[in-house]
């Protein structure tokens, strides 16, 4: 089974594409934007929301501690 949620890797500002369900929900820039894009998809408890959960998200390039842009 795949993760419903995909942060794609950090882009040289540091932001990181999102899509929740197969659909693009945001550009995150740490990991608060990402529940906020959650909340506003419908998810309840978007807040509790595990981040670090690799059943529900899949990083890529990198988990939710990684924010640096690419140089």
């Amino acid at each position: 089974m795949s993760a419903k949620l995909v942060a794609y890797p950090p882009d040289e500002n540091g932001w990181r594409r999102v899509r929740y369900d197969g659909v693009a929900i945001g550009v995150a820039h740490r990991p608060a934007d990402i529940r906020v894009f959650l909340a506003a998809a419908g998810l309840e408890n978007a807040e509790d929301v595990d981040l670090t959960n690799p059943g529900f998200v899949g990083w890529r390039g990198g988990g939710p501690e990684e924010w640096e842009p690419v140089r």
